[in-house]
């Protein structure tokens, strides 16, 4: 089992985050020692979403395409409405979220993140949970959808909202550590 300290973390993310579901897993996993790097679809910093307007830059540590799948224990998918509604569109990033899954890595998703799994189509027959206007998507491409602040499925992770990010920081270290998930396609 690999310890956190030595994990390799990607945060997959673009303008429009919401900035403590990027800022929180970040700091976290960093400050238990995983390496983590954020990965935008330009290669630049994003802005985030604060609440009711636009929040702070986070710096980006390489392109989305120079992204590998091999150099990575764990992608972390943060939400927000604009970030995974842009993201769902870009053919890269789907691509590599689809990746990471089929690899058997670690994949997180919080609030509307889960989008991004439903657009790379490994949602069925998965136990999940979504901020709650995506729900009914997550319902509608097969998950068993739940009301809990972090819901995992055989390494795939997902929960609610920015008041579940203690659980679910926590449930990245402890899947990551874990190790590799090998699971059927969805």
């Amino acid at each position: 089992m690999p310890d956190i300290t030595n994990a390799k973390i990607l945060i997959l993310s673009t303008d429009g985050f919401e900035q403590s579901e990027l800022e929180t897993p970040r700091d976290d996993l960093r400050a238990k020692g995983a390496t983590v790097h954020v990965a935008t679809p330009s290669g630049d910093a994003i802005k985030g979403w604060d609440e009711d307007n636009w929040g702070r830059e986070a710096a980006a540590d390489l392109k989305l395409t120079d992204a590998r799948v091999e150099d990575y224990d764990a992608l972390v998918l943060p939400g927000g409405q604009i970030n995974p509604d842009v993201l769902r569109v870009n053919e890269d990033a789907v691509a590599l979220i689809r990746s990471f899954v089929e690899a058997g890595k670690i994949v997180a998703a919080i609030c509307h993140a889960p989008w991004l799994l439903i657009e790379a189509g490994v949602v069925e027959g998965r136990d999940m949970t979504a901020y709650p206007s995506i729900r009914t998507d997550l319902k509608n491409a097969g998950a068993n959808v739940k009301d809990a602040s972090v819901v995992t499925s055989n390494g795939i992770i997902t929960s609610r909202n920015p008041d579940d990010l203690n659980d679910f920081v926590a449930k990245i270290v402890e899947e990551v550590e874990e190790g590799r998930h090998l699971r059927p396609a969805a």
